[in-house]
């Protein structure tokens, strides 16, 4: 595996997980590990796909295009990326140009952080697995929170553990921040 073969995907690290209805709280030190997987891209020419959620409906109490909290987090704004990809959908490629974004540039292998870890980023790693990418998700990187609904209730750190075991058994290398920056990987 070399550099130019990858990619890092930085998924829907926007103001509704800081500000909004959605605060993510695990793991604490997800932003700084995606600031740091953001500034090792840039340094080592990793391309970098930045992706957005914009809710389908203009009505939509969460990530409402053009508000405050559909906004990227101001951290990531600042940083480069080679491409700003739109969705509506939790998978990043439905919809999108994202294959074809990847595929011109012969990436083979996708780097996944951001938001939510059972969703968005979830949805993601099975997809770019079903399509022929290697996929290494950044577990200290890849945050959520805790959900409760009609099926029960689970802790963000639960709920944190189940989505890295499930994706460890078969769709991605699971790894941290600075494991993958080392290129030192123990799983």
């Amino acid at each position: 595996m070399t550099e130019e073969t990858q990619a890092l995907l930085v998924i829907d690290v926007q103001n509704e997980y800081f500000t909004g209805r959605l605060p993510a709280t695990f793991p604490e030190e997800c932003l700084s590990n995606i600031k740091k997987a953001m500034d090792h891209a840039s340094g080592a020419e990793v391309a970098v796909a930045v992706i957005v959620h914009t809710a389908a409906f203009a009505d939509s109490p969460t990530f409402r295009r053009g508000s405050i909290e559909w906004k990227l987090h101001a951290e990531i704004e600042k940083r480069r990326r080679d491409i700003l990809i739109e969705k509506s959908l939790p998978g990043s490629f439905t919809g999108t140009a994202l294959e074809s974004w990847l595929r011109e540039r012969q990436v083979k292998r996708v780097v996944i952080c951001g938001y939510m870890a059972q969703m968005c980023c979830d949805t993601t790693a099975r997809q770019a697995f079903h399509l022929g990418f290697h996929v290494d998700l950044l577990s200290d990187a890849t945050g959520t929170l805790a959900v409760q609904n009609s099926a029960g209730s689970i802790s963000a750190q639960e709920l944190h553990r189940a989505v890295m075991v499930t994706q460890a058994m078969r769709f991605a290398r699971v790894m941290k921040t600075d494991e993958w920056i080392s290129g030192r990987i123990n799983i």
